[in-house]
């Protein structure tokens, strides 16, 4: 299956375990006005890498980081944002010619993610699209152009495009990753000027004041159930679809896993 990605549904957090998380802080940076949330990632990426080993799955190393990077950023911006929405992000690359995919809801606290790199168009930019959801409201979508294939910068030309506000975005050492996002008034200047080595140090350098902790983990919850509607038109048309195979298998399009359809199933 090939069809566009959408956000999942899944269960809520309260029935994982606290050890599967990753803790995900949300700090407020005193005389800066700067919101800064960030995580350490081994165990959303433990479980990223048991996913892909259950599902025979493998990606180059250069793109299996760019998810790595996305998945990162798509969950501290979750923190960022107000409770209860769910995110999506596609993006779309020329050069490699590859998408990639990752979404996340803030109620129920997962985040998931899979590449496509086969029968992609040729774009003619870099682009990344946005989908933002909320319960009972229309919900919002942005497309930004991007111009580099580093992840960085690529949250910090969405923040700029469709947030409206300067961030910075930070790979750092040992799969920490940090947001910052400005708020009314803040020092732009030093928002600009921050290096690696400095945003390592805000804490003992900044004033800073802890909002809030919250927890992810890497899952989806897709099932056989929740494919099967999108093959719903070809209820009366099963020989085409599987072609005298007693069963095929069908793609989750948010993470990959493969699911078992057989013909009495539609």
């Amino acid at each position: 299956m090939s069809d566009q990605p959408e956000s999942p549904e899944n269960q809520p957090a309260e029935e994982f375990s606290v050890e599967e998380f990753t803790k995900v802080t949300s700090t407020f940076v005193r005389y800066r006005n700067v919101l800064m949330v960030k995580a350490q990632f081994t165990p959303i990426y433990t479980d990223y890498y048991l996913h892909l080993m259950e599902q025979k799955l493998r990606h180059k190393e250069d793109l299996d980081q760019k998810l790595k990077d996305l998945l990162a950023f798509l969950t501290l911006h979750l923190v960022a944002r107000p409770w209860a929405e769910t995110i999506a992000w596609t993006i779309t690359l020329r050069a490699p010619r590859v998408n990639l995919f990752v979404t996340g809801s803030s109620l129920f606290e997962n985040i998931t993610g899979h590449l496509f790199t086969e029968n992609i168009k040729e774009p003619d930019r870099n682009i990344l699209y946005s989908q933002t959801l909320v319960k009972n409201t229309e919900g919002r979508k942005s497309t930004i152009e991007l111009e580099t294939t580093d992840p960085e910068k690529w949250i910090e030309s969405y923040y700029s495009q469709s947030e409206q506000r300067p961030a910075r975005a930070f790979a750092l050492d040992d799969e920490n990753y940090v947001l910052l996002a400005a708020q009314p008034d803040a020092d732009l200047e030093w928002l600009n000027g921050l290096t690696k080595e400095d945003v390592e140090k805000i804490l003992e350098t900044e004033e800073t004041k802890t909002l809030e902790t919250r927890r992810f983990r890497f899952h989806c919850g897709c099932s056989v159930d929740k494919i099967l509607p999108a093959l719903a038109a070809y209820k009366d048309k099963k020989e085409e679809l599987f072609q005298g195979d007693p069963a095929i298998e069908a793609a989750c399009p948010r993470c990959g896993a493969k699911h078992l359809v057989t013909p009495d199933m539609l």
